[in-house]
């Protein structure tokens, strides 16, 4: 089984209303943790790139890119952390992961067809 946990911050969401914030906070930090969960599956794009100038390097830049769909999680808790910060933990069954992948592979072969 994959385990991924997501967070957020409250304080920082964008409504004025305390508890619609508690609710985008609980939202948010749920994404999070798909996100988590889909990095686990299919892994990330990463770009990378360096400047060097008289042999300093000027500029390092990197970007992540994560894409995929999950199905079949299942949200193991949601949970306050301190004041200001709610945690929520998925899990996705190794059955379903294995489903994902062979999902995923063949688009890719699809692709380069």
């Amino acid at each position: 089984t994959l385990t991924a946990t997501g967070y957020a911050v409250i304080s920082v969401q964008n409504h004025k209303n305390h508890a619609q914030q508690r609710l985008m906070a609980i939202r948010a930090s749920k994404l999070d943790a798909y996100r988590s969960l889909t990095e686990q599956v299919y892994g990330q794009q990463l770009d990378a790139s360096s400047t060097v100038a008289d042999m300093v390097v000027t500029n390092d830049t990197f970007r992540a890119k994560v894409e995929g769909v999950i199905y079949g999680a299942r949200l193991v808790s949601i949970t306050p952390v301190g004041d200001d910060t709610y945690e929520t933990t998925l899990s996705l069954d190794r059955d379903v992961v294995q489903d994902l992948r062979i999902l995923y592979m063949g688009q890719v072969a699809a692709k380069g067809r």
